[in-house]
Formats: structure tokens, sequence, C-alpha cells
């Protein structure tokens, strides 16, 4: 097909020596991966992509809403000893600390943590707000972002997750939906890999 394309399932089923038949449900194949296009009354071409540029195609496709996990939140005075059981309990690495509503205010990582107890303050007294990092300086993504966009906001500023957040109807700000993660962004890896749905 590279070489005479277009041509016409005919002309391949004799030059195989098959029958139409028989090689419809390949070509149908072939068709919807990508590798080929077909036109009526014109035949089957090659489409010009190899099997990585196919794959691209397909990564670009998947969405952070199809992807997004539940998010672990607590409210800005949780004490810091709470929250920490908390990010234990739920095995997370990022809490997403909201106001009523599920309004984002904030994020605590592990890292805002370890800082906490290397200044030895009183866990059990200190509210999660004095360590968290506070609205409009925490990176977020959208229910329609794709999973590359969100991936590619984990690395640029090196976070372990990223609140996938709404604009609120009733008030001011953004609402949490989710959360996107490394693991997230591995798991959707490794199902492509082995071929299960992503």
């Amino acid at each position: 097909m590279k070489g005479e394309g277009p041509i016409t399932g005919e002309q391949i089923a004799e030059k195989l020596s098959l029958t139409r038949a028989t090689l419809r449900p390949d070509l149908a194949i072939l068709t919807m991966s990508g590798f080929l296009d077909a036109r009526p009354r014109v035949g089957y071409f090659y489409a010009g992509k190899s099997s990585n540029q196919l794959l691209g195609d397909y990564i670009r496709k998947l969405t952070v809403k199809e992807h997004k996990s539940i998010p672990v939140v607590c409210q800005e005075d949780t004490t810091v000893y709470d929250a920490m059981c908390t990010m234990f309990l739920e095995d997370v690495g990022t809490l997403f600390v909201v106001r009523e509503g599920g309004l984002l205010i904030g994020v605590v990582s592990r890292k805002d943590f370890l800082k906490s107890l290397m200044g030895s303050r009183e866990l059990a007294q200190t509210p999660i707000g004095v360590i968290m990092t506070r609205m409009p300086n925490i990176v977020t993504c959208k229910l329609d972002d794709t999973l590359l966009e969100a991936a590619a906001l984990l690395i640029r500023y090196q976070v372990d997750a990223l609140p996938v957040v709404k604009e609120s109807s009733s008030e001011k700000g953004v609402e949490v939906v989710g959360r996107i993660t490394k693991t997230t962004v591995t798991k959707a890896f490794v199902e492509l890999g082995e071929g299960t749905p992503v």
C-alpha cells in the first residue's frame, strides 16, 4: 500500500490470492487502528503513521476525568497531628485542604510535615493552615485536561499530586473533585503496556 496506494480491496485480494471476504476483517482492523485509511470508490492507502505515532495519538486522548481518584481532604483547623494520621491511614502523600463546600484553599504534602517536625512545633495544637501551601500557589488540573498534560505538570512543578478542580457554582473559587498522582499516571502506563483497558 505504501508503494501502490490507493488500492482497492479486490486488488489486494488478487495480489495475495485471497478472497475479499477473507481480507475484510483484517482491513477493518488496520483501518480502525489508524495504519490504513479508506475512501469509498478509491480504495485503501497507507495513513503514514508509525505505531509510535498511533500510540502517541491514543495517549493524548486519555483524560483526567477518566483517571482521577477520590481526593483526600481535611479542614484548615485540622491539627498537623490529625492530618498526619489521615495521610497515614489513607496511604496518600498529599492532602487537600478545603473549606465548606469543598472549596480548595491549600495543599499539604509529606515535605510540609517534615518541615513542621524539624521546626519542632507542637503537632497536636498546630492547625494545618499554618504549614500548608495556600491558593493561588497551588498547581491544579481540570476534568477536561489530558492525562499527558497533568503528567507534565507533575514533572514541571515536582509535586506528587494535583487536585482536580472545577469552578464552584455557588462561591468564588474552585471545588476539589478528584486527584491525579504519579501513581495514577504510572497505573495508566502499565495498563497500556499490558493491553488492558486504560
